[in-house]
């Protein structure tokens, strides 16, 4: 713990419920972690959404698996943009693979879209639709094994991105180099950090998890399989 310097968040699942607002008991956590660490959120997100989400809490933001990165601006109590980066997308040949897995897999039921496109570049695949309902959403793959059990046929048919099993029911995409290992290697090389000075605190750590390429890093990963417990999981940075 001696050498840790900064302290990087997932936000859904990690300090909040799924799109669930930042507490103050959370805000307060981090309050005081803030007085001994550097602390980043590190999210598959907008940094704006992420931003807002948190209630404008200050912290500095890596958005979109790195493609996005921007700092607290004390005075104007808003974020400056550093970097937005935005990759090209092939959106009709991503529907053209998305119908042929709707048709195999029976996902041919689904409310709004079919696909989600980010104007980043980055693609959500919503196996529900993009205007399910959360409920829906919630209990429709809670262990996660549906998706785990095609996962690797996902990656196969998008060589060009990589493949998280995302959210509570979708397969999120971002353009190949990026995930959250790149983003915060990429922060790590611009501010002068080592990867063993770096603590990285999230949930989905799991096969296809957007947080897994962090969990096999050298960064000390903090493992939150309950966000209620995320304070109880961060006492070995939170004491003295």
């Amino acid at each position: 713990m001696n050498n840790i310097k900064v302290v990087a968040f997932d936000l859904d699942g990690t300090l909040t419920q799924h799109k669930s607002k930042l507490s103050a008991e959370t805000a307060d956590m981090l309050d005081r972690l803030g007085k001994k660490y550097k602390l980043i959120m590190a999210g598959a997100g907008l940094c704006n959404r992420i931003f807002e989400q948190m209630n404008h809490y200050p912290i500095d933001i890596v958005g979109n698996y790195g493609m996005q990165y921007a700092v607290y601006n004390a005075e104007t109590e808003s974020l400056d943009f550093i970097r937005d980066e935005v990759a090209p997308c092939d959106r009709a040949h991503v529907e053209e693979v998305v119908a042929g897995m709707r048709e195999k897999y029976g996902w041919q039921e689904f409310a709004g879209e079919s696909v989600e496109f980010h104007a980043s570049g980055a693609v959500t695949i919503p196996i529900l639709g993009t205007k399910a309902v959360l409920e829906d959403k919630l209990a429709y793959d809670p262990d996660r094994k549906k998706r785990r059990a095609i996962y690797e046929e996902v990656c196969a048919a998008f060589p060009e991105y990589n493949v998280f099993v995302g959210g509570t029911s979708s397969f999120d995409m971002a353009p190949k180099p990026f995930n959250k290992f790149y983003a915060l290697d990429l922060f790590a090389k611009e501010h002068g950090f080592k990867h063993e000075e770096i603590a990285y605190v999230g949930d989905d750590y799991g096969p296809g998890g957007n947080d897994e390429s962090v969990y096999q890093s050298k960064m000390q990963f903090f493992c939150v399989d309950d966000y209620r417990e995320v304070e109880k999981v961060l006492e070995p940075l939170l004491k003295d």
